[in-house]
């Protein structure tokens, strides 16, 4: 699908400090249909750039590089997954720019945590990391087998009742991905408890770009059994 009042996609780039180590994609929220650009002043953008600029304060000097990526456009559209299409662009940018050998961490919030989980069974992508994410029944799970996979979703969200990424990871687990999923009090805004989502983010990027361990509770939860390490509260 072309959009004629679209333009292209684009990354929002700051480099690591020293030796690049690893790369956290940051891929905001949207609507399910609409074929104009994100606005500068979106929520959902707003909200990723501050995950996006936690994250690079406490991991640039350790050699993460950020990228916040632009949608061409605002929406999913069905089956033209633009989302979707445009971090599979962002995901091949950052493999010419810096190699196919550099870790690539996937972090999503609602739209954009659809498009990174479905983006997620590309072979340089360490881990995927979805907040909120939107993950309508049926939507496929088969290319995430071995992948790690973290998901927090807020028990009070009413855009994307967190039954949807319950079942998501529950279908994600069964074809082989190393699921934890977290349950927090709080919204679709991921406003309450900021810094609880924040820390979430960076410890998965810090862990799957093996600058740190895996934090304990997270490498806890893909190691219970179903259900309890798919609804573990946080």
């Amino acid at each position: 699908m072309t959009h004629p009042t679209s333009t292209g996609p684009r990354l929002d780039s700051h480099a690591a400090r020293g030796d690049l180590r690893g790369i956290a994609l940051f891929c905001h929220g949207g609507t399910a249909t609409s074929v104009t650009p994100p606005r500068d002043g979106a929520l959902s953008l707003v909200r990723m750039r501050a995950f996006e600029q936690f994250v690079r304060s406490s991991t640039a000097d350790r050699g993460i590089s950020t990228h916040l990526l632009r949608y061409r456009v605002a929406g999913w559209n069905g089956a033209a997954a633009d989302a979707f299409n445009d971090v599979r662009w962002a995901i091949e940018q950052l493999r010419a720019d810096h190699g196919p050998q550099v870790p690539i961490v996937l972090v999503g919030h609602s739209m954009g945590g659809r498009a990174v989980l479905r983006a997620g069974g590309d072979p340089q992508v360490a881990a995927v990391c979805g907040l909120a994410p939107w993950t309508p029944p049926g939507e496929p799970v088969g290319h995430l087998r071995d992948q790690t996979v973290a998901i927090l979703h807020g028990r009070g969200d009413r855009w994307v009742p967190e039954r949807l990424s319950a079942d998501f990871a529950l279908r994600a687990r069964a074809a082989g991905a190393s699921v934890a999923r977290f349950t927090t009090p709080g919204g679709h805004s991921m406003v309450r408890g900021a810094l609880r989502w924040h820390r979430f983010a960076r410890d998965v990027v810090l862990a799957a770009t093996g600058i740190e361990p895996m934090r304990a509770d997270i490498a806890n939860a893909m190691q219970r059994p179903v259900p309890e390490g798919l609804a573990v509260p946080l």
